[in-house]
């Protein structure tokens, strides 16, 4: 069968599906040689009779056993974050229940997880330092009584609320010192979201890197790691190479991660990307190949990234500006590739790309074979086509 895709220009083109379909995943242990993190999505109730406005009705057993899907790659979860819709779709009152149940899930499973601590109890604006501090408290007591991992994430309301680079300096030291564990810093630029310009107390990124690095600098033992979503390799990279010894550095670079992951003579970096909730498998895959060398043999840097360098167009794909939206491919992909029956997202998100965008996702990830069962996703696509009133 032949699909007949529109592109950006009106037209349709053809296209033939892959018939045959992947070469099973290789699921077994952790991974060794980096610690990877997928950012993983929610999956919609599509029966509940809610809209964009109200509160998110999720379809919990389909989310759970996304989870367990990653899981199984040998990855760990980062839950609750961007890719979760918070903010776009998924209110505190609902990110606070995704935290308790995908933690106790992988308590069951005996699988890592890190979970999203912000201030999404908050407005935007409007809310001053002391109950931006109390939000934050909130959500970290959340997330350590539910014994995950703790990502302190960039806050819209801080944004808006502090004066300067002392206010971050001062807040994010009183989180550090309450954390039970070494937390995850994470610095979302504001190509995710336009609210955050400025954070860390200018627009200056120069400026903005110094007050970073000064507060991890001032608290090394509550930091486990940071995670730079700029989408700006050289950045990253200077960062990395400036960090207290035992701090790592996760890449959210969904441009650039098979060069950042690689590394280089002076470093590596670790993982907790978007782009790894429907990329799972052949992340998974591309790290047992830098596994593989042990202590014995140089890593596969080469062998690493021929696995990963193909995906890196896909990624440029769904992160393409309004970069905020890449939500819609991933949870696109997913239907497609059968980890849930529909493709509706909570706060109708499902609305927020074009079908030119979705049929070019179509395409590449069908071109990497990232479908368990090709005519299902080939299936799934023609009736979204139909949908459009595409003809066949």
């Amino acid at each position: 069968m032949t699909l007949r895709l529109p592109d950006a220009s009106g037209a349709l083109r053809a296209h033939t599906p892959r018939e045959a379909p992947p070469a099973a995943a290789s699921c077994g242990g952790p991974l060794v040689s980096r610690t990877v993190f997928a950012a993983a999505h929610v999956v919609a109730d599509p029966y509940a009779d809610t809209s964009p406005e109200g509160p998110a009705a999720v379809d919990w057993d389909a989310t759970l056993a996304f989870r367990r899907h990653l899981w199984a790659q040998g990855l760990g979860v980062a839950e609750a974050m961007d890719t979760a819709q918070r903010g776009m779709g998924l209110d505190w009152p609902g990110a606070a229940e995704l935290i308790r149940r995908s933690a106790a899930e992988a308590r069951a499973e005996g699988a890592p997880i890190a979970c999203g601590v912000g201030t999404d109890q908050l407005p935007a604006h409007g809310a001053g330092l002391d109950a931006v501090r109390a939000a934050y408290e909130e959500q970290l007591a959340l997330v350590q009584d539910s014994g995950a991992q703790a990502i302190l994430m960039a806050s819209r309301a801080l944004a808006a609320a502090a004066r300067g680079p002392e206010d971050y300096q001062e807040l994010y030291g009183h989180l550090l010192r309450q954390a039970d564990r070494p937390v995850i810093l994470h610095w979302l630029g504001p190509m995710f979201d336009p609210a955050l310009d400025g954070y860390w107390g200018s627009a200056d990124l120069d400026a903005a890197t110094e007050t970073f690095l000064r507060v991890i600098a001032e608290h090394p033992d509550k930091v486990d790691g940071i995670k730079m979503s700029l989408l700006d390799a050289d950045r990253e990279i200077g960062v990395r190479r400036r960090l207290p010894d035992g701090v790592r550095c996760y890449t959210g670079d969904d441009f650039n991660y098979p060069s950042l992951i690689a590394g280089d003579e002076q470093g590596f970096s670790h993982a907790l990307l978007g782009i790894f909730d429907p990329l799972g498998p052949l992340a998974a895959r591309a790290v047992r190949v830098l596994d593989a060398g042990g202590q014995e043999a140089p890593e596969d840097r080469d062998g690493f990234r021929k696995v990963l360098d193909p995906t890196v167009e896909l990624s440029r794909h769904l992160f393409e500006a309004p970069t905020r939206f890449y939500k819609t491919g991933v949870v696109f992909l997913a239907w497609l590739a059968g980890h849930q029956d529909h493709f509706a997202m909570v706060g109708g998100l499902q609305s927020a790309r074009s079908l030119p965008h979705l049929a070019r996702a179509y395409e590449l990830a069908d071109g990497l074979g990232l479908f368990p069962d090709p005519q299902l996703a080939e299936a799934r696509m023609a009736s979204l086509l139909s949908l459009y009133g595409v003809p066949a």
